[in-house]
């Protein structure tokens, strides 16, 4: 991420919380994931590690990038305490903006809230698009810009939120056949503590392999 995003932005953010985000994994994540044959996963962003331990409770094995340093100490951590999972996650310290991953090599690629730029985000799409095996699953969740007018709390930068479709896009359509696309609902509070609907980003897409 560039600027204010950057790796001494999101160390320091972690540093000053005991806890930035949730144990718990991600909703679709649980929601696309849990039906897939385990194998080899790449979790990008993977913060304090709760998506990257369910997928190792799973039977996956995982490797888990972030920015911070500080949050994958915390993730690592906090996965020792379940050592069967841990022995299945390596935690890569990584900026995937600049640097890709290993083309055709996970059967799953989860980004889970990755909010660039969009100078930034296509490219880094097509660099995860391209570390999914033959076969493999690209699943892309993020906040979707109709959040904005919910009064939840959302990075109001222009561009940092995307739609389904605009990940979609990016996609060879020869190359991957689109599973879902949409933007999904689900319930949270503003900042009054109402409830509300937002909507997230959904985008599942399975690479073809050559026989199809």
């Amino acid at each position: 991420m560039t600027a204010p995003f950057d790796e001494s932005f999101w160390d320091e953010r972690y540093r000053q919380h005991g806890d930035v985000w949730s144990r718990n994994p991600n909703p679709q994540l649980v929601s696309e994931a849990s039906g897939l044959r385990p194998g080899s996963a790449l979790d990008v962003g993977s913060g304090e590690g709760a998506d990257a331990i369910w997928l190792a409770r799973r039977g996956w094995r995982v490797t888990a990038v972030d920015i911070s340093s500080v949050a994958l100490e915390r993730a690592s951590s906090r996965a020792a305490e379940d050592p069967d999972a841990a022995q299945r996650i390596t935690w890569t310290h990584q900026d995937l903006t600049k640097t890709a991953p290993p083309a055709g090599t996970f059967d799953l690629v989860s980004a889970q809230f990755m909010h660039v730029p969009k100078e930034q985000r296509d490219p880094l799409y097509h660099r995860l698009a391209a570390s999914v095996a033959p076969g493999g699953t690209l699943l892309i969740v993020g906040h979707h810009p109709s959040d904005l007018a919910t009064g939840v709390r959302r990075p109001s930068a222009p561009g940092l939120l995307f739609t389904a479709d605009e990940i979609a896009a990016v996609l060879d359509p020869e190359e991957w056949e689109i599973l879902v696309c949409e933007a999904r609902p689900r319930p949270a509070h503003d900042a009054d503590g109402n409830t509300v609907t937002i909507r997230d980003s959904v985008l599942r897409a399975h690479r073809r392999t050559s026989a199809q």
